[in-house]
């Protein structure tokens, strides 16, 4: 049966290509850094279930600290900006076409198997669902964009291998953040995060414990730069035990909603450094908080929405009782 274990293998193939790239780039000064991070990124995502606990943390460590001496951007040989201008110009809107397969296929095939049998069969784990057919989107996207650029069979490779330089090890940043908040979670954070809430704010209502849990959400997903690793430790102090078990939350609709306060956190902070820090490098933008400068009033509306719409349909007797 598909589950997560296949899809980490399935992830890992874009850092193995990577490695790979950089390996057999003779013209490359750090070839060997960047091809050592990269692959050991792919090592840890396809092989880490299976691997000792302490032996994953230790190539973490070596990651670490193959980032410090600094993993050095390069342009693979073959990359033509004028070349890639003027196709575009040819292409037009029809470039757009793989984009927009990723989340049709991802929609479509939820929809069509969202138990995750396959005539009959089991195929698929049912939690893993939308994961799954989102990966199968990422290929038809590929063979389409492949297919309408007529590129040749190493370009994916070779611009995949560009994006990942441009971004560099923010990368992981996600990766790495939501497996501290697991890390956090397991410390008993929550409940100390719980218990100075509960000090400064009387969650005695259905409405005050949402906004605080959301907030919390935005707050801490600010410090920690994830909502993935705010996630644990807000939901097993304030969401968990306050929101769902005391006031009757519907689980679902709690974690949806506390998640995407917690995105509205990411839109907030330089923590969140591969969405707002990186782009407005690759940009080449003269204000580093550029991009959170534009997103953080969207935010704060999106928060108060989210806020409401949890109060109002997440309690079965309202929001006030």
């Amino acid at each position: 049966m598909i589950g997560l274990d296949a899809l980490g293998i399935a992830a890992a193939i874009l850092p193995a290509a990577v490695a790979l790239h950089h390996a057999c780039d003779h013209r490359e000064a750090t070839r060997w850094r960047n091809a050592g991070f990269w692959g050991l990124f792919a090592v840890l995502l396809g092989a880490g279930p299976w691997l000792p606990d302490l032996l994953n943390g230790c190539l973490v460590l070596v990651m670490v600290g193959l980032a410090t001496r600094g993993l050095r951007p390069s342009t693979p040989a073959g990359h033509d900006v004028e070349a890639q201008v003027a196709q575009a110009a040819r292409l037009g809107n029809r470039l757009f076409v793989p984009a927009l397969a990723i989340p049709a296929v991802t929609l479509a095939g939820t929809l069509a198997i969202g138990d995750g049998r396959i005539a009959g069969v089991a195929v698929i784990d049912p939690k893993q669902v939308t994961l799954v057919v989102l990966t199968i989107g990422a290929g038809v996207a590929l063979l389409l964009a492949t297919r309408l650029t007529r590129a040749p069979r190493s370009a994916p490779v070779a611009e995949g291998r560009r994006l990942v330089d441009s971004i560099g090890w923010a990368m992981v940043l996600p990766q790495m953040l939501a497996a501290l908040g697991g890390v956090f979670a397991l410390a008993g954070v929550g409940k100390v995060v719980a218990e100075l809430v509960v000090n400064v704010v009387a969650l005695d209502t259905p409405l005050v414990a949402t906004i605080a849990y959301c907030v919390g959400m935005a707050l801490f997903t600010m410090v920690m730069g994830n909502a993935f690793a705010a996630f644990p430790i807000m939901t097993a102090g304030i969401g968990l035990p306050i929101v769902i078990r005391q006031f009757g939350g519907d689980p679902a609709i709690v974690a949806a909603l506390g998640m995407l306060s917690g995105f509205c956190g990411t839109l907030m902070t330089p923590m969140a450094a591969n969405f707002n820090i990186v782009p407005a490098a690759i940009l080449e933008l003269r204000d580093r908080f550029g991009v959170i400068r534009v997103q953080w009033p969207t935010a704060i509306v999106l928060l108060l929405f989210n806020i409401a719409v949890l109060a109002l349909c997440a309690f079965p007797g309202g929001p006030v009782r």
